[in-house]
């Protein structure tokens, strides 16, 4: 498949980042919304971890079909059957009167927003070169810091004023509206023409890529560093705010603000310096060894600080995350075109496992320390540091594994 004239490409990247939008704003919602849904619906700690987790339960779950059919299928088929799920999802939430309702509908939503970075990514595969690819999923990424500052103070001026009922039902028709666009605008999927690359992608199955020793490299810090970073942004951010820093909800909704506008700038910065640093050569892998570790040092200025560690340095803390986020792309050019939809499927599974398990193990280790007699503030400071040394195994393994990177695919 040819690669795009540069207007046509910018123009597809709108249509799937419009759509991407609404799937980081879904994701992140939960946030703004945990101490509303937690009165109404009386909910622990370990239930808002879980009702969090849904979504990225639902999303993994549908990973690995996901890149079959996206190499199979193309792009636009595969997101548009999957954003009718969403638009299901976000009116099953609007009318949940329990929390196994709530649950329920938050694991659709997950499902149906699962192809909402991965389908776009398969087609800048094939589309975009290698550098434009780089910095399209930066970019893309800056989007979801978009939707997710729609989702802190927007949402909270909003749910006063309308209730969270009518706002996920507006959802639902901003994520229709997301389905129109991408129908007029994104091209058909065409099959590979070089037979080489079509005998490939007929024998190569998700074995091949569990099997790269790239792959297998970056598997646990895209599960506890990026995850985990998920996890902290789109969850455990607010509650750390409002139960242990002390903020009023308003206040909280105002650091997650904080938080996704910095995450919008890193990303937005890593879209403009990608091209120039694969240009001199310097290898992701190299960012990251580097990169990383200043994420470890904020997390644990955070659990020292405890009460003094506000919206700031949760913000440093995500922002230094996003050196792993480099990993993504990076894992998707190593394999063949016919096998990237398969590649950075199975990548996501690790990413969304490790948000889904991050995500919930906090909840359940709170409660746990709790339960054992520590205050809420403490609670809170050792689950993290649980999270912190997870993290910071994981990188051990990623210096351990050797090899390097290749930005492409021969």
């Amino acid at each position: 498949m040819p690669v795009l004239a540069r207007r046509q490409a910018v123009v597809v990247f709108l249509a799937f980042a419009f759509a991407y939008f609404f799937s980081a704003l879904l994701r992140a919602v939960t946030a703004t919304l945990s101490p509303t849904l937690s009165a109404e619906f009386q909910l622990q700690a370990r239930d808002l971890g879980l009702l969090a987790g849904g979504y990225f339960l639902g999303f993994a779950a549908t990973q690995l079909p996901l890149g079959t059919w996206l190499d199979r299928h193309g792009p636009k088929k595969v997101i548009l059957g999957f954003l009718f799920v969403a638009v299901l999802g976000c009116a099953a939430f609007a009318q949940a009167s329990s929390f196994s309702g709530l649950l329920a509908a938050r694991v659709l939503c997950g499902v149906g927003v699962s192809a909402c970075l991965m389908a776009p990514l398969t087609g800048y595969r094939r589309w975009f070169t290698p550098a434009v690819q780089l910095r399209a999923n930066s970019w893309m990424l800056m989007t979801g810091s978009f939707g997710m500052l729609a989702s802190t103070l927007p949402v909270q001026w909003l749910v006063p004023v309308v209730g969270w009922r009518p706002l996920f039902w507006g959802l639902a028709g901003l994520v229709a509206v997301s389905m129109a666009l991408i129908v007029w605008r994104v091209p058909a999927w065409q099959a590979p023409q070089a037979p080489a690359e079509v005998d490939a992608g007929a024998r190569a199955s998700y074995a091949d890529v569990w099997r790269h020793p790239y792959f297998r490299k970056m598997t646990p810090v895209g599960f506890f560093s990026y995850g985990g970073m998920i996890a902290v942004q789109t969850l455990w951010a607010g509650p750390w705010m409002v139960r242990v820093a002390g903020y009023e909800p308003l206040q909280a909704a105002g650091g997650l603000f904080t938080i996704n506008i910095c995450m919008l700038a890193a990303f937005w910065s890593w879209g403009m310096a990608n091209p120039w640093l694969q240009k001199r050569g310097i290898s992701i892998d190299l960012l990251i060894a580097w990169g990383l570790p200043l994420s470890f040092v904020m997390l644990g200025v955070l659990i020292a600080a405890g009460p003094a560690a506000g919206a700031w340095t949760l913000a440093l803390f995500c922002v230094s995350s996003t050196f792993v986020s480099l990993a993504q792309p990076a894992v998707g050019m190593v394999f063949p075109a016919s096998l990237a939809g398969r590649a950075l499927s199975a990548y996501n599974l690790v990413i969304f496992l490790g948000v889904f398990v991050v995500q919930w193990g906090i909840g359940l280790l709170i409660d746990a320390f709790r339960s054992g007699g520590l205050t809420e503030a403490a609670a809170f400071r050792a689950s993290l540091g649980v999270f912190l040394a997870c993290s910071v195994a994981s990188y051990a393994w990623f210096l351990g594994a050797g090899g390097h990177n290749r930005q492409q695919a021969t």
